[in-house]
């Protein structure tokens, strides 16, 4: 526990990966930016874009006021009468429901109007009373108040009409005093835009989750009793500008009502059971008989936008005033009214659309699709435990691999895991109309990545500074890079690995010393030692440590070598081959010459830092070292230079010359390992190869106790070559054996008593 406690408050992988996480979530959780909100909200827009246009349900259509209408008809407001036509030629055509996406918040300007009541004024002040003159007043009032020609044509009309009004959102809003009085008269114009319905999921919800209103703006009284119901058109948009969300419920005063799109669409489904259903988190949504539209909290319905501009069918006014469409164009339609043309300024910003260019009477358009088509975009509450957890999750998974593997690794998998989870969010997005956060997990990837890889150059330049440091003096640069391509190779602590070690020492070096100054013995060591290292590093080998005048090195560590054994013999060859070079230079200079002994062996061993964390001892342990230690001291038995293992002998027959010395019995051990005498490469001088044949049949006849076979051979090979010296050894064991019998079961090795 206090080791997990040790790494969670010091700075690693592990704690910078938890921490960043926790942080993102946090910040996900509780603080939301400005500017990564705005950022998400751009990615959903994107996710739009994507999936492209999709065909809008054929109920909805719309009769616009564009620049075609406004040229043909004059500028607007037009006069009411011409909105009665529209109304009446929609209603004749079939039309189900028409919703107004424009007020009629002021009475008509008409300047007929005002001639005949200024005559009548007159008429009244001259006390002329003249039924006629009376009847033709009222005549001529009806024909122009184009106010009372449009409340007829909406109560005549058999689509059902809704009109448009809005809200003013707060006090501030209103740049007008306004009296109670008058508050009232617009809340009762309203009246028919109000939610029948308001349902709570358990008694005791005292949360007020509504968007509040300050007052209306209704229209004309004798327009607002006229219609069916009404509804208001007032949109929100997100911080960025964007219109995404539609406001399905406002509350003014006490009491709560229903949008203009909502209001349409529930004319149009033939007024189902309409109510607001609210759970102790907020709204859960609007039910319209089984239909059920989703909401957020606040009431709000996210806009599944079918497209850009001009998705849904647009049909010119002055075309219909005109009558130049073919009948049946509207014929159990829900028409939508509203101005398109750029001039009057109703457009908005949307996911499909810059600044401004997208038509608001096609947002409500969209919203009565979404409803018709059932096609929603939604975000429920356990979308936020989803992107919480998809934080959490890419989080540490990327600390977990990343940390793991090399970099390039590292930036393909942080790059395909990116791709990833975008691909998943698209996809819940496409085909289940589910938004989920894409920017927070994002986020938490590159910014893990980022950390965790800024983190591994820091720790790994000093590691690097720290290895090259440790072993330029002992390992060829090549292997150094190899290395640092992968510090764990030198990591605390030793691994049981297969490996080649190496020993040589100078033969009776103390001697030699005792007739030298002490600066002469350190530049014979130096340069002796400098050209013995310089031929381990060429060999890929790893120079240990020097033991005064000996040196020990291994092969296959911390670089792995499959051919570790062959360079340790290469090394030891080229080693004899650069001693004689040294000594013929010695000799010419006066100096006295030296000779080495050379001990290799091949087994398991454990190789590692053996060392602390700051200070590296990377070494080899174990008896496979111990032994290669004592066949370089076996040397001064056989007066040989090479003595290598039996298992060492087994990887690298095929490459040298080696021959056969003796079994020997280290100190400690009961098992008999036998030692070869490494010769050279293949292809030996032809009387050289003979006297190892030789020598291999007298060891043999040694073995079988046969002496005097054994000792004539040894003899002939002593006069082939009076050098080896290892005969000599044999015929004094021969005859010592052939004097003092060995007992029972003797299997020929020698015990060594040297080091």
């Amino acid at each position: 526990m206090t080791k997990r406690c040790k790494t969670l408050f010091s700075i690693n992988p592990f704690s910078i990966t938890i921490y960043l996480t926790l942080l993102i979530v946090f910040i996900f959780i509780f603080i939301e930016p400005s500017f990564l909100e705005i950022v998400e909200l751009k990615t959903l827009d994107l996710r739009f874009k994507a999936r492209g246009t999709m065909k809008p349900h054929d109920a909805v259509v719309l009769a616009v006021i564009d620049e075609k209408s406004l040229n043909k008809e004059g500028r607007w407001p037009w006069p009411r009468s011409k909105i009665a036509k529209l109304i009446d030629y929609l209603s004749n055509d079939g039309a189900k429901v028409i919703g107004f996406d424009i007020g009629f918040l002021e009475p008509d300007e008409n300047t007929n109007l005002k001639l005949i009541d200024q005559f009548e004024q007159k008429i009244e002040s001259l006390q002329l009373e003249n039924n006629k003159i009376k009847e033709f007043i009222n005549e001529s009032k009806n024909a122009a108040d184009n106010d009372l020609i449009l409340a007829d044509a909406i109560r005549k009309s058999q689509a059902k009409i809704v009109l448009g009004h809005f809200f003013y959102m707060d006090k501030a809003a209103l740049n007008y005093r306004i009296e109670q009085k008058d508050i009232e008269r617009q809340t009762e114009r309203i009246k028919n835009s109000k939610y029948p319905l308001l349902m709570y999921s358990q008694q005791d919800i005292t949360i007020d989750p509504f968007i509040s209103a300050y007052i209306p703006e209704a229209n004309i009284d004798i327009l607002s009793q006229a219609a069916d119901s009404s509804g208001y058109f007032n949109m929100l948009p997100d911080k960025d500008g964007v219109v995404r969300w539609m406001p399905l419920v406002f509350k003014c005063g006490r009491d709560i009502y229903a949008p203009l799109s909502i209001q349409s669409i529930w004319h149009y489904l033939d007024q189902p059971q309409l109510m607001v259903k609210v759970a102790n988190y907020g709204i859960q949504g609007i039910k319209m008989g089984e239909r059920f539209i989703p909401t957020a909290e606040d009431g709000k319905m996210l806009i599944n936008y079918l497209g850009p501009e001009q998705t849904f069918p647009h049909y010119s006014l002055t075309d219909m005033i005109q009558g130049n469409i073919p009948q049946g164009t509207f014929k159990g339609k829900v028409v939508m009214v509203g101005a398109t043309a750029i001039a009057i300024y109703d457009t908005r910003s949307t996911p499909f659309s810059g600044l401004g260019e997208y038509p608001g009477l096609e947002i409500h358009a969209t919203v009565i699709n979404n409803i018709i088509s059932n096609n929603f975009l939604k975000k429920p509450k356990w979308t936020t435990l989803f992107d919480a957890l998809a934080i959490i999750l890419i989080g540490l998974f990327t600390g977990v691999v990343v940390r793991r593997v090399g970099a390039l690794k590292g930036i393909l998998f942080s790059s395909v895991l990116f791709i990833l989870y975008i691909l998943i969010s698209y996809w819940l997005f496409m085909y289940w109309g589910i938004w989920v956060t894409i920017i927070y997990p994002l986020l938490t990837l590159v910014l893990v990545y980022i950390s965790l890889t800024v983190y591994r150059y820091l720790t790994e330049e000093r590691e690097r500074k720290k290895i090259k440091g440790a072993f330029t003096y002992y390992l060829s640069s090549d292997v150094i890079n190899e290395i640092l391509k992968d510090p764990e190779k030198l990591k605390l602590g030793g691994d049981r690995k297969d490996l080649s070690v190496l020993f040589s020492d100078i033969r009776g070096f103390t001697t030699i010393a005792e007739g030298l100054t002490p600066e002469e013995v350190v530049h014979l060591l130096n340069e002796y030692l400098t050209v013995m290292t310089d031929i381990v590093i060429k060999n890929n080998g790893l120079l240990d440590k020097y033991m005064g005048d000996a040196i020990m090195a291994l092969y296959g560590a911390p670089l792995d070598l499959p051919d570790h054994p062959s360079r340790a013999c290469h090394s030891a060859l080229e080693m004899m081959t650069e001693l004689e070079r040294l000594n013929q230079k010695w000799i010419a200079e006066g100096k006295h010459p030296i000779d080495i002994g050379i001990g290799i062996n091949t087994g398991p061993m454990i190789v590692g830092n053996m060392g602390s964390v700051e200070r590296f001892d990377f070494t080899a342990m174990g008896d496979s070292v111990n032994l290669g230690s004592r066949l370089e001291g076996a040397n001064k038995s056989y007066k040989t230079n090479i003595i290598i293992s039996e298992f060492t002998f087994e990887r690298v027959k095929n490459d040298f010359t080696c021959m056969e010395l003796d079994s020997v019995r280290v100190k400690g051990k009961q098992r008999p390992v036998k030692i070869y005498s490494l010769v050279g490469y293949k292809n030996l001088p032809a009387i050289q190869q003979d006297v190892i044949n030789q020598f291999n049949q007298g060891i043999t006849f040694y073995k079988k106790k046969k002496w005097d076979k054994a000792i004539r051979i040894f003899e002939n090979i002593t006069a082939m070559d009076p050098d080896l010296y290892a005969a000599h050894v044999y015929i004094e064991r021969c005859l010592d054996l052939k004097k003092n019998p060995p007992p029972a079961g003797w299997d020929g090795a020698y015990t060594m008593t040297t080091k």
